[in-house]
């Protein structure tokens, strides 16, 4: 037992190191990404909620408001830096590519949020005000901006930490859009045929 513990430092070095160099490896053949954070919501239903919208904070957004269409949920703050860096982009990706995107305003003081939108632009179908960040935790949130990819039953696709650009849209977003799409066009034709 007493050699044991002459080795234990060795041992823990030796797993450290080969953890270490096995990160390298990856990294360096290009199969690692900052970005590509795990989420628990994954392949499951986008969480439940009930909060009031930016807009019309009178009016209250549930989770059955994003249902049955793809779409991306864009969390975004006024305090967010990266996020004044990809708001164009998203007003470009609602008018110029048509893509649904709902926002979830986050943590923010929601006067400036809606200063925000009316100065910058709106590419928001509805946005969200999660003031007190519950809905932020149930989405498993680590700041903003993060975008979730919904498909038309509101299963979480994908999630995504940082601002967007064409580059990651065309590498991340669009192939996924592409099989979504192709999901959601399967499951229409699998209905009608049951139906009929």
């Amino acid at each position: 037992m007493q050699r044991l513990k002459l080795f234990l430092p060795l041992i823990i070095f030796a797993l450290v190191a080969g953890f270490f160099f096995s990160t390298i490896k990856r990294i360096g053949e290009g199969d690692y990404d900052p970005n590509a954070l795990p989420s628990a919501l994954l392949n499951r239903p986008f969480p439940t909620f009930s909060l009031p919208r930016l807009n019309d904070p009178e009016q209250q957004s549930s989770r059955q408001d994003l249902l049955g269409t793809i779409s991306l949920v864009n969390v975004w703050a006024t305090w967010c830096p990266s996020c004044h860096v990809e708001h164009a982009y998203l007003n470009h990706l609602a008018s110029d590519k048509g893509v649904t995107i709902f926002g979830v305003n986050y943590k923010d003081d929601a006067d400036k949020a809606r200063r925000y939108l009316q100065t910058k632009g709106n590419p928001y179908r509805l946005s969200i005000l999660d003031q007190q960040g519950r809905l932020g935790l149930d989405m498993g949130v680590t700041g903003a901006p993060e975008t979730y990819v919904l498909d038309h039953r509101g299963f979480v696709r994908m999630r995504y930490q940082g601002p967007l650009s064409e580059s990651v849209w065309q590498q991340k977003f669009q192939p996924l859009l592409d099989q979504l799409y192709r999901e959601q066009q399967l499951d229409s034709t699998v209905r009608k045929e049951a139906a009929g």
